[in-house]
């Protein structure tokens, strides 16, 4: 093999290898950018490290393009991406570990589809730092809660299909040994929150209930076609109205006793 041949084949065999190196060397900045863009900037990887099948980057929580407030994960994340089939279907599997948060890995499927995508999770347990939510804006800011996050689900998946989505599983929070700037009550509470989704896929419900503390929550609400509706109630327990008056003034509407408060 010689002459305009070969120099094509060398062309070719060069630019294969660039787009070899290019797409395993890939560098992790690429995927905090594309993180930050696709969540309109709330959570940002920054200081990123490695590449974008193996790196590791610092975590911040932001409210968005011009919010002055923001939090940080402490030690950030690491990740690893694999491609993987599920079924016959070609997916990315992603293991995703905090050191402060997550005894294991978190372990997610990502499924593109026609159309639309399948996101999977596997069973997991987590804790979280509430003053994260801070960071958030709008009315986190106010509140600056303080105490734990406790996620856990048996597994989850999300189905996007041409702009619907399908839900399936149980997620569980607990708040733990919640307290608030707003209030010199410290606890306020304990309180756990549950999605679970009807077996169509299709809606979800949502129950808060106040496992212990002296601020009482409860409220339900559902998830239907991509927007939740919920209804909740603050009140205070007996001996304890004045202490948590601010608080439930800023929560909701008051009627008597109660803070009403509602999303959608």
């Amino acid at each position: 093999m010689s002459g305009p041949w070969a120099r094509r084949m060398a062309w070719l065999g060069a630019g294969l290898g660039l787009l070899v190196a290019l797409l395993v060397f890939a560098p992790a900045r690429w995927l905090a950018d594309g993180i930050g863009s696709a969540t309109n900037g709330q959570l940002q990887f920054v200081n990123a490290r490695g590449t974008v099948w193996q790196g590791r980057a610092d975590v911040l929580f932001t409210g968005g393009e011009g919010s002055r407030t923001l939090t940080g994960l402490p030690q950030g994340v690491a990740w690893r991406l694999r491609p993987t089939l599920a079924g016959a279907m070609p997916a990315m599997n992603v293991a995703l570990s905090a050191p402060c948060c997550t005894p294991a890995p978190l372990d997610f499927t990502v499924v593109p589809r026609w159309g639309g995508m399948a996101l999977s999770l596997a069973s997991f347990t987590s804790r979280w730092p509430a003053e994260l939510l801070s960071g958030l804006g709008t009315p986190w800011n106010t509140l600056r809660m303080e105490g734990q996050l406790a996620l856990q689900s048996s597994g989850l998946t999300l189905r996007v299909d041409r702009g619907r989505a399908n839900l399936q599983g149980v997620l569980t929070v607990d708040a733990l040994d919640i307290a608030s700037r707003l209030s010199t009550l410290r606890p306020l509470g304990s309180y756990r929150m549950e999605l679970r989704a009807a077996p169509d896929g299709h809606t979800a419900t949502l129950n808060l209930n106040t496992l212990s503390g002296d601020l009482l929550l409860q409220g339900s609400g559902q998830w239907v076609g991509g927007r939740l509706r919920f209804r909740g109630e603050a009140e205070a327990a007996p001996g304890r109205e004045v202490a948590l008056t601010n608080l439930l003034n800023i929560m909701g509407k008051r009627q008597g006793t109660r803070s009403v408060f509602s999303i959608g």
